[in-house]
């Protein structure tokens, strides 16, 4: 992915009105990101829990997604599958739900998927991150075609919100 400022975030919002847009808490450390190795930007608000946000890479053009997050279960210990990068978490996977854009979103329509909590496919599905013992199936298929697979998951979330 290619390094964003925060106003080529801002900009990037779909399903949120410019001012929410404007107000939205991005993150302080856009540089030190390891944009290389990232599918998408994503992130959660340390002032409001409950908000993410994600910013994807699609044609050629940063396309950026605000999202509501599900409160976790209290002491919920079973493992659950990010259906994004398909890495398994105990507790880490949470209900991401975003409105959709344009005027279904304005009469509260919304798309949701169970995604990594702390938003870091990109790294879970290079080896960068650990989410434990158990969280990466075994697979046959090169390390390309999983990243090729989570950017074609991330695509088809995005188009269920744009679409």
């Amino acid at each position: 992915m290619k390094p964003l400022t925060e106003q080529q975030l801002r900009a990037a919002f779909v399903n949120c009105t410019k001012g929410e847009a404007r107000r939205l808490s991005v993150p302080r450390d856009l540089a030190e990101r390891p944009w290389d190795d990232l599918d998408y930007l994503g992130w959660r608000d340390p002032q409001a829990p409950d908000r993410a946000y994600l910013v994807a890479e699609l044609d050629g053009r940063p396309v950026a997604l605000a999202l509501r997050a599900s409160a976790g279960a209290v002491g919920q210990a079973r493992r659950s599958m990010c259906s994004m990068c398909l890495t398994t978490h105990s507790g880490g996977v949470a209900l991401m739900v975003a409105s959709k854009a344009g005027r279904a979103g304005q009469q509260g329509n919304s798309v949701g998927a169970y995604l990594c909590a702390d938003l870091a496919c990109s790294l879970y599905v290079r080896g960068l991150r650990d989410a434990g013992i158990g969280a990466r199936l075994h697979e046959t298929i090169t390390l390309e075609e999983k990243i090729r697979r989570t950017v074609t998951n991330l695509a088809a979330f995005v188009a269920k919100v744009t679409g």
